[in-house]
């Protein structure tokens, strides 16, 4: 079937695929929603509007964005709100550390030896889970292995923006579906123990109490992504058409001649850059007497918070470290001055994703000050408590509930630390773990992401297929991710109900059910 029949053939992705590119450019929906939340909080504030916080007790009222202080802030803490912007920070920071590694060719090279090691039928599951891995690298798979998926596709003669979108969907559903935890896990159930402690003072959070969760999870997910994908999307892209207009079929694609000499050795020294810097970073985390990212005075499960929170730092020390030790062996390196400027040249493909996170960075700070964030989710928890429903069906509410507050609430972190003091109180006391609470809530905060014009990094996977294919616009990209994010947002509900029903281990030390002390009783 060709790419053109197979869009005749679903008339739903292709409305999708047409309103989706009447939507304006991204930033110009950014300065849309900036105006209607300001409308918002102007109604909210005037309707009085609130919520009481079930930590503090405060009760959280609406706040105008036309009140005057909240006019000053705005302009007064302009530059300020821009460059806090943590996704922006963790960009650059990435970015910077990994165009010495491609602009040295080390990527590449790593690249074209792992394909080549590949089957071709197993192409679409690997770089899936790959992406799903990558999540442990914080958000460094959005900036590095997304565009590089494309390339893996290439490669193998396939279409680079099938391998862009694969990437992208790898890592956002990493988040709830992987093969081991990592430090999200570590963050999120974190949360959850600040909501835990409401109810059971002493409920201490297990790092890995979702584990074999996320490895059902990510089975799943993986084994839906790769029908998704043979059947349903890639069909519907053309065969790959490269910068010069000529049209290049996968039989066509000319045979990777394999690595040169100098490139092997290059790998094999680039090799002894990156354990001498993941050496360095041990010492650092467990060096008796001297371990800056290890915190041993810190609570039990949050000692290695340093640690996972220095992983972007650690990733530009590698990228750097292993990029120059290839450069410098395989002679696209001469000097420091080269590192320099393809630091420099890896930024220069960053400018529109820096024009669109201004305004982000605005959206995001100015729904926080209004409140209406916090408010939604306590309300929205609220609401599910009123339901009076059994387990099996209250949770895969709460999975909705999440999904569709994604939208508003891009930051699965910032959402949880709003929801949980409600969300994981009110479940226990019905008998439900904290742990299978988060579990529920992590399967619809990833699922949104496929879909959310929203997210930075949906916005900067538009950007890597534009790149590639100028006429590549918003509707193209949601036509491709939908199929993903509905088939993953069933089989994410119907897995938590049935692990609910069935009563199923989540991980190590954690399941299902919670029997609160006496005194809770």
């Amino acid at each position: 079937m060709d790419a053109a029949q197979a869009r005749r053939e679903n008339r739903f992705l292709n409305t999708v695929e047409r309103l989706g590119n009447l939507l304006p450019d991204p930033v110009a929906i950014f300065v849309i929603i900036i105006v209607v939340l300001m409308a918002m909080s102007a109604i909210g504030e005037a309707l009085g509007w609130s919520a009481i916080n079930p930590v503090s007790g405060e009760r959280l009222a609406v706040k105008s964005l036309f009140a005057e202080d909240m006019i000053r802030r705005l302009f007064v803490e302009m530059p300020k709100t821009y460059t806090g912007f943590t996704p922006l920070g963790l960009a650059l920071t990435v970015v910077l550390g990994a165009s010495v590694a491609e602009g040295s060719g080390l990527l590449i090279a790593l690249l074209r030896r792992a394909v080549r090691d590949v089957p071709g039928r197993f192409l679409t599951p690997a770089v899936l889970l790959i992406g799903m891995l990558s999540t442990h690298a914080v958000d460094a798979g959005y900036l590095v292995y997304v565009p590089l998926a494309g390339t893996i596709f290439a490669a193998a003669g396939r279409n680079p923006l099938m391998g862009i979108v694969l990437g992208f969907i790898g890592c956002s559903v990493g988040l709830t579906g992987n093969l081991v935890p990592g430090q999200y896990d570590v963050l999120i159930l974190g949360i959850t123990e600040t909501g835990a402690r409401i109810i059971e003072p002493g409920w201490t959070m297990n790092p890995i109490g979702n584990w074999w969760f996320i490895l059902a999870i990510a089975l799943t997910y993986l084994t839906l992504g790769w029908i998704i994908t043979q059947r349903i999307a890639e069909p519907r892209l053309d065969a790959w058409t490269n910068a010069q207009g000529s049209r290049q079929e996968p039989a066509q694609a000319a045979a990777d001649p394999g690595l040169t000499l100098i490139e092997r050795r290059g790998l094999r020294v680039a090799g002894v850059a990156a354990v001498l810097v993941v050496a360095g970073s041990a010492a650092l985390s467990l060096w008796p007497g001297y371990s800056p990212l290890h915190d041993a005075t810190a609570p039990a499960g949050q000692q290695w918070l340093p640690f996972f929170r220095s992983i972007v730092g650690q990733l530009f020390v590698l990228f750097v470290a292993a990029g120059w030790a290839y450069g410098a062996t395989t002679g696209s390196i001469k000097s420091h001055r080269d590192v320099v400027k393809m630091m420099a040249n890896g930024l220069q493909g960053m400018l529109p994703y820096l024009v669109l996170m201004f305004f982000a960075a605005h959206f995001v700070a100015m729904f926080s000050w209004s409140n209406l964030g916090p408010i939604t989710a306590i309300t929205g928890a609220a609401q599910l408590r009123a339901m009076d429903a059994p387990p099996a069906l209250l949770l895969p509410l709460l999975t909705t509930m999440s999904a569709w507050l994604d939208f508003l609430i891009a930051s699965g972190s910032a959402q949880w630390t709003a929801m949980a003091p409600v969300a994981v109180p009110m479940l226990m006391l019905l008998g439900i773990s904290p742990e299978m609470t988060t579990a529920a809530y992590r399967v619809g905060d990833s699922v949104t992401n496929l879909i959310s014009p929203l997210s930075a990094y949906f916005v900067l996977t538009l950007m890597y297929c534009q790149r590639l294919w100028p006429q590549f616009r918003l509707g193209n990209l949601l036509a491709t991710t939908m199929p993903y994010s509905i088939a993953f947002y069933i089989a994410g509900s119907l897995i938590t109900a049935g692990w609910v029903a069935f009563n199923l281990p989540l991980g190590p030390g954690a399941g299902v059910t919670h029997v609160l002390p006496a005194a809770g009783r």
